[in-house]
This record gives structure tokens, C-alpha cells and sequence, in this order.
């Protein structure tokens, strides 16, 4: 027996050297071809030497049954499920207690296919295990799943297809097929065991907000059960007094994930997770130490677990002991915390980093307290009024102080202010002020971030020099030579481009901030009113420049004759009027830019 262990032994080493020999000059896929990979039976992982795909797999697992005895066999089918991939090389079905995914397969497996499959053992268990026999193209494998005589009360499926050498999904989820008759206790009376959450077939509804129940909605005051845009959570205590029932909805392909959260920052709260696994929804609690993903805990304290998945709509209930073991890192709930609710893609059952600004409670909440109807936003308040600050310094002071030094310096040759022409002092008085608010404002994100902005793209980049513009063109008004200085004409060129770079710039920085995740204005509504409002400008530019041309042409072609110095005298008669025009066109603007910068103030306010 010992030299045969040696010879199976040096043989291995053999046929591993061989393969690893040959892997520059023979295709790798060979190297498993035959189907012979009892060695992945633990972790189901290919040895390929690659990482398992990221994308979301392009196959499906069904079973004909979702319950089953001891005496009944099981009906497994994996098969294409996208019109994009149309074969499989290889495969590899397990079925494992779905309490304890990493344990070793259990029942066995009836072949009904021999040419396209084969049994392999893994462990002490032979036929525990599905596998190809050759790597040929396949749409379509089935095999019989036979429990074993003592079976866990939930038994799920994990799959693992190879496209092609490089291109594999690793323990792609199946579906959970529970024991007939199997007695429902509370997790908590099973150690190591939790139940299957069981499926609603009814959505979860409004009814009872602020009255018997807490609920925190986006939009304001949307129902769930008619809404499919509807974000909805709820909570109340039992009767008892020991426990609250959650219950959160939103329309999600990914998650759905809620937080009980000391402060408005993401970061050690209380999470609950409710995650779409291969059309099945997953409910579990986890904890987020500093601005890292979650870390799933146990779920042995949740229990009444329920999920909904319809036309992409996630809807979660579970219930928790309001007290929680000493020690522990979840949260007591009878205290006030502030509620986080945001969404995400997922894959295979693995979250990703949530791609919209979480919603949350504008105070904190008593968890056991009176029940309320909550209000929250996705949009801290600073980064409100960073978004407004700049909205009206740049739609609403420079555009207009631009436009007067442009087209009303002959409006009001005589009349002064302060020593100074009006036209004069309303163009320094707006700049000044514009360039207050603009610093004032640039500060703001800085202040709720602590720092630099790390997921903003170039907007901050763009802001940062459309301040330093901003400045220089302050610097450069404030040293202004006299208009007989022969460097009047260098100030004049320096004045013009740094105040036309600015002004371009800003309208691009605008533009990105009505897009960025810490301002989640309506898309495309947002981008829409902002190219309405610079068509108006340019519309506004447009025509007066169009009019003074025409005045000028006609004073062009007058000579200095009688007939001339009566046109002139008839000009300056209608000087007035015209002027009257001007002014008006110049209130027609001013309230044009006001109703674009109230549509936008108003979006912010309801973000």
C-alpha cells in the first residue's frame, strides 16, 4: 500500500509537471477537459490561474420543486439564459446546506446525460458532485439530486460554468429548496441554523404612517404599493414590546440596504441588507467600521424574514430584539439615531458601492418612539447651499453684470453714483459681490468633506480655477489704469479674456454640478433648464448687439449737412425712447434669469 501511495503519488507530480511544461505551446483548456476536477470540490474555483468574471453570468439554475423528503429526488437544469452567450465548455453542481454554505456537498447525484456529464466524489461522498466529461459546447445540462437520509431542512445549489479558459462565474447561486415538514423555530433556538426568509405575495403598503408606524419615504409621502419609484422604509414595535419589524421597498436590480447611523456620516452604523441573489432576496445585518464596505454579521437575531422581487422592485420584512448582547456592535434600538437608506448593484450576491447620495432622515429618530411620518433628503445641507450660492452668482449677477457693461453704458451717460458712472458702479458692485459669494461657496465642500473631494470627477478641478480666475480678474478691476494710460488697452485685453475664460469655465462646472451624486437634481430635467438658460443669454447678447449695430449704421451714413444736424437732433429725441427700450429688455432678462435660478432652487430644496 505504501508504494502504491508513492507511485499515485509521483505519478501527480508527473502529470502536473507535464501540464505546466506544456502550457506555452498547447491550448489551456485542455487541462481540464475531461471533467476531472474532484481538487475544486471545496471552493468550486477553477484552477485556471484567473479571476472568476465580474459580469453577471449569462446562465440559469432551475429545479423542478421547491420542497422536498428525505424519499424525493430533485430535477437540476443549468442553461443559457442570454442570447449573447450560446454555449458552456464546463460545469460544476454541488448541492450544500444553505445555512452553511462552506460545508461540504450533500445528497448525490443520478446522471441523466453520461456523454454530457459524470459523477465525481468529493470527500467521503461519491456522487456528491456533477462535472462535464468533455469540453464541448453545451446550451443544456440536467442531472437528479437525491437527498441524503438525515438532509439539512434548506438545501441550495452552486454552480460553477467555464465560457472558456479565462472566462468562468464561480458558485453562481441556485435556487434554495427547503425539507418538507421541516418545524419553523426561531433561529435563535438552532444554533448554527437560520430559516429561509418565505416569499410575500403582496406588496407592502402606506397604510398606518405616522400613526402606527414610522416611515421614511422618497418621493415625500409616496405609497409602495402603487409607486414602483417609491423608496419606503417603516418600522414599529411589536406588542410585546421587545422587538420592531422593518420593512423596506424601492425599486433596485442590486440591493436595497438601510442604516442606523449616530451622525450624517456613512461610517460604524448598523446595517441591514436586503440583496436580489439570482431572483431570490437575501436578508442579513452587517456593520460598517469607518468608510468600508460591510461586514456581514450573524443573522441569528432576525427572524419573520420575507421578501418580494417583482418588476424590479425589492420589498424586504424582518423583525430584531429591540436589546442586543453587551458587546456586540449593533445598536440597542431603543435610542435615536439617523436612518440612511440607499440602494446599489450587486453580483452574485456581493454588493457594490451604491452609485446615488443615500437618503437620510433630517433628524434623528427614536427607533421605540411615537410613530412618525420622517422627511429626509440625499443632499447635505452645505452642498445645498454650495449648489445655490454658485447658481446665482453665475446665472443670475455675472450674467447680468456682464450685460450691462456690454450694452447699457449709454443708458445713462450723466447719471453718477458715488462720483462714479452707473453703469460703472452696478458692474463693480455685482463683481465684487459675485466674487464674495463664489469664495464663499468654493469653501462650503471643503467644509463638509474635510478635504478634498475624491468622487467628484473634474468638477472640483474646474471649480478650484474658475476661483483662482475669479480672483484675478478681482485683482486686475482694482488696478485698472485711467482711460488715457497707454496701458489702458493691455487692461482692457487681460480684463476681457480672464473674465471670458471664467465665464466659460463656470457654465462646464455648472454643468457637472448638476449631475454630481451629492446634488441629485432630476436627469435629464436639470441639464435641460441649464442649455435653456444659456440660449436665453445668448439670445439676450444676440439682440442687443444686433440693435446697436443698427444704430451705429445709421449715424454712419448721415453727412454733416443741415439735413444731418436735424437727424441729429431727432436722434437725441429718440435717444430716450430707445434707452426706455433697453431698460425694459434689461428687466425682461433680469426676470428671465430669476424664474431659472427659482426652478433650480426650488429642485434643490426638494432633493
Amino acid at each position: 500500500m505504501v508504494h502504491e501511495a508513492s507511485f499515485a503519488s509521483a505519478m501527480w507530480r508527473s502529470y502536473f509537471l507535464m501540464a505546466v511544461l506544456s502550457a506555452g505551446t498547447v491550448e489551456p483548456v485542455t487541462a481540464y477537459s475531461n471533467g476531472k476536477v474532484s481538487v475544486a470540490c471545496e471552493d468550486m474555483v477553477p484552477q485556471h490561474g484567473y479571476d472568476t468574471s465580474l459580469a453577471p453570468p449569462p446562465y440559469s439554475i432551475t429545479v423542478d420543486t421547491s420542497t422536498f423528503s428525505p424519499s424525493d429526488n430533485v430535477t437540476v437544469s443549468l442553461q443559457v439564459a442570454s442570447s449573447n452567450t450560446t454555449f458552456f465548455k464546463g460545469f460544476l453542481i454541488e448541492a450544500r446546506d444553505a445555512g452553511k454554505l462552506d460545508s461540504p456537498a450533500v445528497g448525490f447525484f443520478i446522471l441523466t446525460d453520461p456523454a454530457e456529464s459524470q459523477l465525481l466524489q468529493c470527500g467521503l461522498n461519491q456522487g456528491s458532485v456533477v462535472s462535464h466529461t468533455r469540453s464541448t459546447r453545451k446550451t443544456h445540462v440536467q442531472a437528479v439530486w437525491e437527498p441524503p437520509n438525515n438532509p439539512p431542512q434548506r438545501v441550495q445549489f452552486l454552480v460553477t460554468v467555464v465560457y472558456k479558459y479565462k472566462v468562468y462565474w464561480v458558485k453562481i447561486a441556485g435556487p434554495v429548496v427547503s425539507l418538507r415538514g421541516a418545524t419553523a423555530v426561531p433561529s435563535t433556538a438552532v444554533s448554527g441554523q437560520t430559516p429561509s426568509p418565505t416569499a410575500l405575495s403582496t406588496p407592502f403598503s402606506s397604510a398606518g404612517c405616522g400613526h402606527s408606524k414610522s416611515c421614511l419615504r422618497d418621493p415625500v409621502g409616496c405609497h409602495p404599493e402603487s409607486d414602483p419609484r417609491c423608496f419606503f422604509l417603516s418600522f414599529a414595535s411589536d406588542q410585546e414590546g421587545s422587538g420592531v419589524m422593518f420593512e423596506l421597498s424601492g425599486p433596485a436590480e442590486g440591493y436595497l440596504s438601510f442604516a442606523l447611523s449616530l451622525d450624517k456620516w456613512m461610517g460604524n452604523d448598523d446595517v441591514y441588507l436586503c440583496v436580489n441573489d439570482g431572483g431570490r432576496v437575501t436578508i442579513s445585518a452587517a456593520y460598517v467600521s469607518g468608510r468600508t464596505p460591510p461586514e456581514l454579521i450573524t443573522e441569528e437575531d432576525l427572524w419573520g424574514r420575507a421578501w418580494r422581487f417583482a418588476d424590479g422592485v425589492i420589498q424586504c420584512r424582518f423583525q430584531r430584539n429591540i436589546l442586543v448582547p453587551q458587546g456586540e456592535s449593533r445598536f440597542n434600538l431603543n435610542q435615536s439615531y439617523f436612518l440612511f437608506l440607499t440602494h446599489g448593484i450587486s453580483h452574485q450576491g456581493v454588493i457594490h458601492r451604491h452609485d446615488r447620495q443615500p437618503l437620510i432622515s433630517t433628524n434623528q429618530k427614536a427607533i421605540t418612539g411615537y410613530p412618525e411620518d420622517l422627511v429626509g433628503s440625499r443632499s447635505p445641507l452645505l452642498l445645498k447651499f454650495h449648489g445655490v450660492l454658485m447658481l446665482t452668482v453665475w446665472m443670475w449677477m455675472v450674467s447680468t453684470a456682464i450685460i450691462i457693461v456690454r450694452h447699457y453704458k449709454d443708458c445713462w451717460p450723466d447719471t453718477t453714483l458715488l462720483g462714479q458712472k452707473l453703469w460703472f458702479q452696478l458692474h463693480r458692485t455685482i463683481t465684487v459681490l459675485a466674487v464674495v459669494l463664489t469664495a464663499v461657496a468654493f469653501t462650503l465642500p471643503f467644509i463638509y468633506r474635510m478635504g478634498w473631494s475624491k468622487h467628484a470627477g473634474s468638477h472640483p478641478y474646474i471649480g478650484c480655477t474658475v476661483m483662482a480666475l475669479s480672483v484675478i480678474q478681482l485683482i486686475v478691476g482694482f488696478l485698472r489704469p485711467a482711460p488715457e494710460s497707454p496701458r489702458r488697452r493691455i487692461f482692457n485685453w487681460v480684463h476681457l479674456v480672464t473674465g471670458t475664460a471664467g465665464q466659460i469655465l463656470a457654465v462646464g462646472c455648472v454643468f457637472l454640478g448638476v449631475a454630481q451624486q451629492t446634488l441629485p437634481l432630476p436627469s435629464p430635467w436639470s441639464s435641460a433648464v441649464l442649455t435653456g438658460w444659456l440660449l436665453w443669454i445668448v439670445l439676450a447678447n444676440l439682440l442687443l448687439q444686433i440693435h446697436s449695430y443698427r444704430l451705429r449704421s445709421r449715424g454712419n451714413g448721415n453727412g454733416e449737412d443741415k439735413e444731418s444736424l436735424l437727424f441729429a437732433q431727432l436722434e437725441r429725441q429718440q435717444h430716450k425712447e430707445v434707452s426706455k427700450v433697453k431698460k425694459m429688455v434689461l428687466v425682461v432678462f433680469v426676470m428671465g434669469n430669476t424664474g431659472f435660478l427659482a426652478a433650480f432652487i426650488n429642485a434643490i430644496a426638494n432633493v
